[in-house]
């Protein structure tokens, strides 16, 4: 049997806010594989067991840059290690300088951006350490995005003190629209356009999930076939972004 460390049920507890018996536990029937100890709690617990999954376990913001004809955006997300150093305005600038580096430079992945010069001779990798050792904590760029758009309708959204950034393309729409819809995907944070669009993994997994919930029932098997098709098609709903309720529907619904 797989010994099961303190280490392990911590970063089983940072990925699903279980308590950490409920954690230790599941470790326990897993065998010590996080991933299914994590399916095992979402069985037992529903979807509070998943709903901090998709955090970073640290501190920074997320910085955007839109060119003013709205052709360009980029998204770019940057760790430290506490809030207060977030909120500093050399970090801050440095962020936002980084944001504007991608749409200009285009590079490919983040050592390709570390390697851009920002400050004369320095490169962005060069200055980051430099304000490494004037504010005192570590920083490093974690990743980002960049989108073109051929109809201008490049639009962007930062939530939660630049925690959440959203970065849209919608062709034929007002900007104000366009900043509804990406602050609708910001709060309700959709994992597809379309169901069409959704992961055959990430099907599969839900999938398996409702498999396991609905066993658990002791009911026939053709009504547990139904309940793991109804659980599917209800999860399809909640994560595609043309079939979710909108956020400022007056009605709930459309």
């Amino acid at each position: 049997m797989a010994e099961i460390t303190a280490a392990m049920v911590k970063i089983l507890r940072d990925k699903t806010d279980a308590p950490m018996m409920e954690c230790k536990k599941a470790l326990t029937e897993a065998g010590g594989d996080i991933d299914r100890a994590e399916e095992i709690l979402r069985v037992k617990l529903g979807n509070k067991a998943s709903k901090a999954s998709s955090r970073i376990a640290a501190e920074g913001i997320v910085g955007v840059f839109v060119t003013d004809d709205r052709a360009q955006g980029a998204l770019i997300e940057v760790n430290c290690e506490t809030d207060f150093v977030a909120k500093n305005d050399d970090f801050l600038t440095f962020v936002s300088t980084l944001a504007r580096l991608v749409v200009e430079k285009r590079p490919a992945d983040v050592a390709a951006l570390s390697a851009l010069p920002l400050d004369g001779a320095k490169s962005v990798d060069q200055v980051r350490t430099e304000l490494v050792g004037r504010i005192g904590e570590n920083l490093s760029i974690r990743r980002f995005v960049r989108q073109e758009s051929a109809d201008a309708g490049i639009t962007s959204y930062i939530h939660g003190g630049s925690k959440i950034g959203v970065l849209i393309d919608v062709a034929g729409a007002d900007e104000g629209f366009a900043r509804d819809l990406a602050m609708h995907i910001a709060a309700i944070k959709p994992v597809a356009l379309s169901r069409a669009e959704v992961s055959a993994e990430l099907i599969e997994k839900e999938r398996s999930i409702a498999q396991q919930k609905a066993a658990e029932s002791g009911k026939p098997a053709e009504i547990v076939a139904k309940m793991v098709e109804g659980s599917v098609q209800k999860f399809l709903k909640e994560v595609a972004l043309l079939d979710q309720p909108f956020v400022k529907a007056e009605d709930g619904k459309t």
